[in-house]
């Protein structure tokens, strides 16, 4: 399969893979419609819908990695290539991604598969006749793996596609704070404060004295250098775990890739500058329904060809046709 993917020659290396995407892409122009969705715990994900209003035509669940929305280009990009084949999509956004925060403590991690569940519930209410599939990238691969492990075989997904994804968390937290790719942790880091500090915003603008009281007894934002810092201090003690490590252990993927039962297409860069090589799994550790596609080059959701004039994203291209069959 690793034919399949032939690297731009103007964007050697890993890094300029993964950074031509959000800094110099131009934007695809979608016409889409927003849909609210309310949880059983009282929060919002808000979905944004884009192709045939058909009730039969297949209908993919695209899910953004972290701090991205459904206004990320390589959201945007594959909407408008499923919308080519007369696809339906519904592009996430994860709790307070939609550009407002959500009305709870409780964030998006990387373990919210319990979120993925609710929102694929109200798919198949609202489309009991589309064929469902799932793509996942980044965060949202790994959140996708781990319910597709975790529901096995009652998953209701006809198919699902996970790409760059961080399988072992504890291992991509330290990967990402060597080399260059401190970089990306210092945005990470700066994105994800911002995160919470909008919500306490909202909650005292509310005087919703409780939910700032929770944040407030995590402790102080500051000092927040590395995921280990920032999964340590909010992330753990917010939803239940018992610590990074806990979480990290409770949340990766590559614990849950035995026990997926539909068909699975994992699409990987071994110079992937979030994950170590031997992250990824082996082709042991997969289900007989699972295929790991591992390209020597990529960097992290990036996958670009073509030429400088006309760039062109394999994921697009490659994505849509597996899940038709081709």
């Amino acid at each position: 399969m690793t034919d399949l993917f032939q690297p731009a020659w103007w964007l050697p290396g890993p890094h300029l893979q993964t950074l031509w995407n959000p800094f110099f892409r131009t934007t695809p122009t979608l016409a889409r419609r927003r849909e609210r969705l309310w949880l059983a715990d009282g929060d919002f994900i808000d979905l944004d819908w884009h192709g045939p209003h058909d009730a039969t035509a297949p209908l993919v669940l695209v899910l953004h990695g972290l701090t991205g929305s459904s206004s990320s280009l390589y959201v945007l990009g594959l909407q408008q290539q499923l919308a080519a084949r007369g696809w339906t999509s519904v592009a996430i956004n994860w709790r307070g991604c939609s550009g407002e925060p959500n009305l709870l403590p409780r964030a998006y991690h990387s373990g919210a598969s319990d979120d993925l569940g609710e929102v694929i519930t109200h798919l198949q209410a609202s489309r009991p006749l589309a064929p469902l599939h799932a793509v996942g990238y980044s965060l949202g691969g790994n959140v996708l793996l781990k319910y597709l492990g975790e529901t096995a075989g009652s998953c209701p997904l006809r198919k699902a596609v996970a790409v760059s994804v961080p399988f072992r968390l504890d291992q991509c937290a330290d990967r990402i704070g060597l080399g260059f790719s401190r970089v990306y942790q210092a945005h990470f880091m700066k994105a994800m404060v911002a995160y919470v500090k909008d919500k306490q915003r909202l909650f005292r603008e509310r005087d919703l004295q409780q939910h700032l009281a929770t944040l407030s007894g995590l402790g102080t934002l500051d000092g927040m250098r590395t995921f280990w810092d920032f999964d340590g201090r909010i992330t753990a003690p917010l939803h239940g775990y018992r610590d990074a490590e806990d979480y990290y252990r409770r949340a990766s993927s590559r614990y849950f890739l035995p026990d997926i039962a539909i068909p699975t297409l994992l699409i990987q860069a071994a110079d992937d500058p979030f994950v170590f090589r031997h992250s990824v799994p082996e082709t042991s550790e997969l289900s007989a329904t699972t295929t790991l596609e591992l390209h020597a080059h990529g960097g992290h959701v990036g996958f670009i060809e073509g030429t400088p004039r006309r760039p062109r994203y394999y994921l697009e291209r490659r994505i849509p046709q597996w899940l038709a069959g081709a």
